[in-house]
């Protein structure tokens, strides 16, 4: 079997790491509101429910780590879609937020991994494109 330095393919753990750490974020912030644990997020924020919007959030991430998993051609276009998702949640608007010094450590490494799979995703893309 070889490896991505072999084939000249892009490793995919970098994304994958960054995927885990988004779903674990993500389902912990489910969790929160469903239990009304402090601090938790709202139970809506226009224009929709957020309980919904995190099951679907969750949803892409899952998909985005199994395609990706699998060496699937479309695994770039979920993680990213999955990241942009993550944003309403872990985006910049958190550094506003009056409960952000409750919620830095959990805003921050998110978007650490937002920023990981955004600069994998592009680097993918370019390398694609660059490819006989």
């Amino acid at each position: 079997m070889s490896n991505a330095r072999e084939t000249g393919a892009l490793p995919n753990y970098l994304a994958t790491a960054a995927i885990t750490v988004l779903l674990t974020l993500t389902g912990v912030m489910l969790l929160a509101m469903m239990s009304r644990t402090a601090p938790h997020p709202p139970l809506e924020v226009p224009p929709f429910a957020l309980g919904p919007f995190l099951g679907a959030s969750l949803a892409i991430g899952a998909a985005a780590f199994h395609v990706l998993s699998q060496g699937g051609r479309h695994g770039a276009t979920l993680a990213i879609l999955f990241a942009l998702t993550a944003l309403v949640s872990f985006g910049p608007q958190k550094y506003l937020d009056p409960q952000f010094s409750r919620i830095w450590p959990a805003v921050i490494t998110a978007q650490v991994a937002v920023v990981t799979i955004f600069v994998w995703g592009v680097a993918a893309a370019w390398r694609r494109r660059r490819a006989p």
